[in-house]
């Protein structure tokens, strides 16, 4: 049996948009056998989720939450990694070079899957980076900390409408199964 596909959302300090865009993944993902995890850039370790974004998931979804900081490791097993914005694609390619094939921002990876049609899960994720779409500020997930609920509102509706489109390519479902 093939192990899992795994992807890593990144955000800054891994506690508004990664594991938003981590816990949203699993939900649209349902049994799928993918593993979504995230980290940040500038995280410390084991900190709980923003209060403003845990609010706008369901409940219970994110009580179990820690950040978590990059790690040349984690980078490194995880078959694609998905930014919230250009910034941190940047960072991590800064560091890392090798991995240009599989760092995208959240919204770049969409707008090249949207070019790749009737593929799913690897297969998808090797074709992408092969002729990743360019990066352009539509791309990117606007940081809502400490911005108010209304930024938080914007951003997890921003990432739902993108994983809503990303998730099912990389299960390989038509339509995404998760409760939400």
């Amino acid at each position: 049996m093939p192990e899992p596909l795994e992807v890593l959302f990144v955000c800054t300090a891994n506690i508004c948009r990664s594991p938003a865009m981590e816990l949203i993944a699993r939900d649209l993902a349902g049994d799928a056998d993918v593993v979504f995890a995230s980290i940040g850039t500038h995280a410390r370790d084991g900190h709980r989720m923003n209060a403003e974004m845990s609010d706008l998931l369901p409940a219970g979804t994110a009580d179990d939450f820690r950040s978590r900081p990059l790690s040349a490791a984690v980078l490194q097993q995880a078959d694609l990694v998905l930014t919230a914005e250009a910034a941190h694609r940047q960072h991590i390619l800064d560091d890392f070079p090798q991995l240009h094939r599989k760092v995208f921002t959240l919204g770049q990876f969409e707008a090249t899957i949207a070019d790749i049609p009737d593929l799913s899960g690897r297969e998808l994720v090797a074709a992408a980076g092969q002729r990743r779409t360019p990066s352009a500020p539509a791309h990117d997930v606007a940081d809502p900390y400490r911005r108010g609920k209304a930024a938080a509102q914007h951003a997890t509706g921003t990432i739902r409408a993108m994983l809503s489109v990303i998730v099912p390519r990389l299960t390989g479902r038509a339509t995404s199964e998760g409760t939400s």
